[in-house]
């Protein structure tokens, strides 16, 4: 038996989301849950006409659920609504055209195990944004795509290596003051507890 995966549904409108639980009920692993069954390991395919306020909302309050696990199904979908689903916490990308049951299945599958799902062309296109957004927003303000300075990725390194303030202030001709207002910057952005967490956050997402 393959193993079970949880599937919670929901659309901007009723039509829609019933659709979708009729495509992805007939397949014998998915379980589809209700709102409050919504757990970490649920996937939530969230179906929309296009990417307005309206459908961002809706991602993010199924987020706010329980689950990081969203696939959307978007029926029109340019280059700004595709940076803000992803933005927005969306894992896995579906036209709604190319929505076939199996299709469906599969990318609940593979986002279900831990991968992004996004149709080859649309990814290209998510690429160039993603450059456009580093070379035009974030560079200008020193910043970069992980949110994190080029000051904050070092002093988190150093930290990571652990260097105590005193050391790391040192290393990068810093004053210990500096380098404690940077790791408070970035615990306060990120809401993080300490400095510890910050660095365990920081290489778990891949920041560092």
């Amino acid at each position: 038996m393959p193993e079970r995966i949880n599937v919670f549904v929901c659309a901007t409108d009723p039509l829609s989301e019933a659709g979708l639980a009729a495509a992805v009920r007939g397949h014998a692993e998915v379980w589809l849950v209700g709102a409050g069954d919504v757990a970490a390991e649920t996937v939530a395919v969230v179906a929309m006409e296009e990417v307005d306020d309206d459908a961002l909302a809706l991602v993010k309050r199924t987020r706010a659920l329980g689950t990081q696990r969203v696939v959307a199904v978007v029926h029109r979908l340019d280059d700004a609504g595709l940076l803000a689903l992803v933005e927005s916490g969306a894992c896995g990308l579906v036209r709604r055209a190319e929505a076939t049951p199996d299709r469906l299945v599969q990318v609940v599958r593979s986002v279900r195990a831990g991968a992004g799902e996004v149709p080859s062309d649309l990814l290209g296109r998510l690429l160039e944004q993603v450059s456009r957004l580093q070379d035009q927003v974030l560079a200008p303000r020193g910043l970069n795509v992980s949110g994190l300075s080029d000051r904050e990725a070092e002093v988190l390194r150093l930290v990571a290596q652990g260097l105590g303030t005193h050391e790391i202030a040192a290393r990068l001709s810093y004053s210990e003051r500096t380098v404690k207002n940077t790791l408070h910057d970035v615990t306060s952005r990120f809401h993080l507890r300490n400095r510890s967490h910050a660095v365990a956050f920081a290489l778990q997402s891949g920041l560092i």
